[in-house]
């Protein structure tokens, strides 16, 4: 059960973060790296939630988006995937910082079956980098 943490600070504000990460439109395959359009769903939205599918050939993930804007959190539970089981799941934290904003991400895998776990096993080893570089790019190419 790989756990990963990572962190970097953007002269993006906070709420144009936010934004961003709960973008689910068509620039979303464009700004995240690990998104392509023909794996990108959105089943239900919500003002402050969203029931999502994305991700790419390698893996899937259906997943359940939550948000509060006043307290800086993001989090989305896996609730279906091709790679990941039960208690997979992604949490940001938004924090004001010099203008811009502190984003503290963290990162829970479980893998589902044997591609999961081989997966899972890599993240790890290039996790870390994978994650911050394909957020910065998001953050820019919005």
């Amino acid at each position: 059960m790989p756990i990963i943490h990572t962190s970097l600070t953007t002269n993006v504000s906070p709420a144009e973060v936010l934004r961003i990460l709960t973008d689910f439109g068509p620039t979303r395959a464009k700004a995240f790296p690990g998104v392509d359009e023909t794996n990108l769903k959105v089943h239900e939205l919500g003002e402050t939630w969203g029931d999502v599918t994305e991700g790419n050939k390698l893996g899937w993930e259906r997943e359940r988006y939550d948000w509060d804007a006043e307290a800086g959190t993001i989090s989305a539970v896996t609730t279906d995937s091709n790679l990941w089981g039960p208690g997979s799941r992604w949490d940001y934290r938004l924090v004001p910082r010099d203008g811009g904003t502190l984003v503290t991400i963290r990162l829970e895998r479980h893998g589902k079956n044997v591609q999961g776990h081989l997966v899972g096993a890599l993240l790890p080893l290039f996790g870390r980098r994978f994650i911050t570089a394909g957020f910065a790019r998001a953050l820019q190419a919005t």
